[in-house]
């Protein structure tokens, strides 16, 4: 229902806005959530955008800046590019620290300096400090206004101190530090609402802690946030200190963006080239992986024109070599995805490795048979004479490119991994490729030494 009337609403923006009516437009998106704000702004071009925003910023700039935020970096960067640095930050400065600091990363360093030379000096020194910290580490995405007790208290004094506090990330869970701030130990507020006033925190608080440092990768976050199932993780530093907080809604983000980059990179594409992104800078990022790509694909060609005369002498043949090819490429691609996936989600690693080729290969096997025999019979009713070599040479020529597609495509992610290199961007080119070059040398070597035997 709510959806419904988003539509409805949306229906309303866009008709206003083809009669110039801005100010209207901008009053039906006020009695609007951040994110329905979002979602109405996607489907509007850059132009309007612009305009509802300012309008929309200069009646509710909390709301402006939430509904910014939901419409992510990329775009939203795009929304406030071309306002002063004034303007900005103080928009910016209506967010949680983690995501502006986000914001201020993706801004040009000129205009970037210019936010935080305007910023309150509260929310300057918060931004600074998630800064320090390297991209996609837990210490760029924590909230550092992370709330704390102290051991010390009892229940009672600990409820009070919630009461009084209000600046603070929503608790999920409290933690517990010593007086030098070293985190200690958990308390849920269930427990704390459950025992005696009296009771002191160090009786009833956890010490089976979970937390991560500062430099731990978000994709590592993440795992562990998924894996013990928790709201929230605290964030420590070199010293077991507790400098912060990560919560789920941040962890979703992180998933949403990994698993985004994962899929573009499969494709052979930069994670910042999407749908809005320039077609200069679209073309800078595709470009220099589809050059690598032709390269690697003249190798295969060359091994077709090394057969020229076998396919001149049966023309039949040309026909099915995409059929292998492709086989191949669609069997590498699976093992593949499943490889990269298991990789970003630390199943594998080279000390379960020996399994898992084994259980390609039996993988490999199974499919290359069942593939094989039908590719073999169409390979003998399709040839001239019904001509059973043919279909042997098709039939080989299919098992073998399935089975070592299927290798290829869970070994290769696994070395370019153990070389530092994103298993995600450059497998696919090297899988694709490899697959082709041993199907056309498999089925016309193969061909070449059933059908003309002298010439091979």
């Amino acid at each position: 229902m709510h959806l419904e009337k988003v539509k409805v609403v949306s229906g309303s923006v866009r008709r206003l806005l083809r009669r110039n009516a801005y100010g209207n437009a901008a009053r039906l998106l006020l009695k609007l959530r951040p994110g329905d704000i979002s979602l109405i702004m996607q489907r509007l071009n850059l132009r309007e955008q612009l305009q509802l925003f300012t309008l929309v910023a200069q009646k509710d700039r909390q709301l402006a800046a939430e509904a910014l935020n939901d419409l992510g970096v990329e775009r939203g960067v795009e929304l406030v590019a071309d306002l002063e640095g004034l303007e900005i930050s103080q928009i910016l400065q209506e967010l949680e620290t983690d995501d502006r600091a986000a914001f201020i990363t993706a801004l040009p360093q000129k205009l970037a300096e210019e936010v935080l030379e305007v910023m309150r000096p509260a929310e300057l020194v918060q931004t600074q400090g998630l800064l320090q910290y390297e991209e996609e580490t837990a210490g760029r995405i924590m909230t550092p206004n992370v709330f704390a007790l102290e051991e010390r208290l009892s229940v009672g004094e600990a409820a009070q101190t919630i009461q009084e506090s209000s600046d603070f990330e929503m608790v999920f869970y409290l933690y517990v530090v010593d007086e030098r701030k070293h985190l200690v130990g958990v308390i849920s507020l269930r427990q704390l609402l459950t025992v005696h006033p009296s009771t002191p925190l160090e009786k009833i608080m956890s010490t089976d802690l979970i937390s991560v440092d500062t430099a731990t990768d978000q994709e590592e976050v993440a795992s562990q946030v998924a894996l013990y199932d928790l709201l929230a993780i605290p964030v420590v530093d070199h010293e077991n200190k507790l400098v912060g907080v990560i919560t789920v809604d941040d962890v979703i983000d992180v998933i949403q963006d990994e698993a985004t980059e994962d899929i573009l990179h499969l494709a052979g594409v930069e994670a910042d080239d999407n749908v809005h992104a320039t077609a200069r800078n679209s073309v800078s990022k595709r470009l220099p992986w589809l050059f690598v790509n032709l390269f690697l694909a003249l190798m295969a060609a060359s091994v077709v024109y090394f057969y020229e005369a076998t396919i001149g002498q049966l023309p039949i043949l040309a026909a099915f070599l995409p059929v292998v090819a492709g086989m191949g490429g669609n069997s590498g691609t699976q093992a593949l995805t499943v490889m990269v996936r298991s990789l970003a989600l630390g199943e594998v690693s080279w000390k379960n490795a020996r399994g898992v080729l084994a259980k390609e290969v039996a993988v490999g096997v199974s499919n290359g048979l069942a593939l094989g025999l039908v590719a073999g019979t169409v390979g003998y009713w399709w040839s001239p004479a019904s001509d059973l070599r043919v279909g042997i040479a098709f039939g080989v020529a299919m098992l073998a490119t399935i089975f070592l597609s299927g290798v290829l495509g869970a070994i290769i992610p696994m070395v370019l991994k153990r070389l530092n290199i994103d298993p995600a961007i450059a497998s696919g080119i090297f899988v694709h490729t490899l697959t082709d070059v041993i199907a056309f040398f498999s089925f016309l070597g193969l061909a070449s030494f059933f059908l003309f035997p002298m010439q091979s």
